[in-house]
């Protein structure tokens, strides 16, 4: 089944194959393997693309209900027993690096020490993808597209500032107003990789101009830094990350406005509200605001 879902929500076999960490050839093969213990077609193989049949998206949406209940039976059972404490699943998104961040979890770990932390890095997609299939009980991120069963709740957010390469002519400003920044060719973030921090960054320049000059899209933020830092472009980043990369190769400046880049904390929505441990942690990671 985890199989299949992966096939039906990349329609490639290749990047399935990826994702699972398996060989194309025996994924295929197990596929073909359901279909025939079904007795449908799951897929419409063409040359391009893969398309799931109606009986394929039936299917995909059984599985991810089936999913959910057995990730909730795993976590009961595990509940009952006095002697394990379910850990608090946190996703990790667009390689977030910032001090508040790591200052938020050390100070998790002092006011519930009893509460095991489990962390894991993943992209935004794919974090909220995790929280609906309730693998994650909560997410940091610059955010995930809008959707009905994800509630996103500003954590924190840090000034943000102007990031030039070395030897650019405005470099040895003490400080520049957007207006001034985006009359160079700015840099952009890559839709699927970062689309928090590229609508965030979006919003922050059409409040300044109608006509910005994009240079390209970085698809990490370690990857922005060292576009700007050859050259590519200008760029807005936060001073979080300013603090945590100390980069050398690049210079950082102060803006004028008080424009924020925002990291939110993510969870599932809960129809009959949050339990207890995740209200607490939702809660907490607004102290640093």
């Amino acid at each position: 089944m985890r199989y299949f879902v992966a096939v039906a929500e990349e329609l490639n076999f290749r990047r399935a194959a990826e994702r699972i960490h398996i060989d194309q050839t025996p994924l295929s093969r197990t596929i073909r393997d359901l279909e025939d213990r079904l007795g449908v077609r799951l897929f419409v193989r063409s040359p391009r693309k893969l398309h799931l049949t109606p009986a394929g998206l039936r299917l995909l949406k059984e599985v991810r209900k089936l999913f959910i209940r057995v990730e909730r039976t795993y976590r009961a059972v595990r509940e009952t027993d006095a002697r394990f404490r379910a850990p608090l699943r946190i996703g990790v998104a667009d390689g977030i690096a910032q001090p508040k961040l790591t200052q938020c979890l050390v100070n998790w770990r002092k006011v519930a020490p009893e509460i095991p932390l489990e962390l894991t890095e993943m992209r935004a997609l794919e974090l909220a993808e995790a929280l609906q299939r309730e693998e994650l009980d909560a997410g940091l991120s610059f955010g995930v597209p809008e959707d009905d069963a994800i509630t996103q709740q500003e954590a924190w957010s840090y000034p943000a500032m102007a990031l030039l390469p070395l030897g650019h002519e405005l470099a040895s400003r003490p400080a520049l107003t957007l207006a001034e920044l985006l009359a160079f060719p700015l840099l952009s973030c890559h839709s699927d990789r970062l689309p928090g921090l590229l609508e965030q960054i979006r919003t922050i320049v059409q409040r300044h101009t109608t006509t910005p000059t994009f240079a390209g899209e970085a698809r990490t933020l370690s990857g922005y830094f060292t576009r700007i830092a050859t050259g590519m472009g200008v760029g807005v980043t936060d001073a979080g990350h300013v603090a945590a990369l100390c980069r050398s190769d690049v210079v950082t400046i102060p803006l004028h406005e008080d424009e924020r880049i925002i990291t939110f904390v993510l969870h599932k929505h809960q129809r009959f509200g949050l339990p207890e441990v995740l209200q607490r942690f939702v809660a907490h990671t607004k102290t640093l605001h």
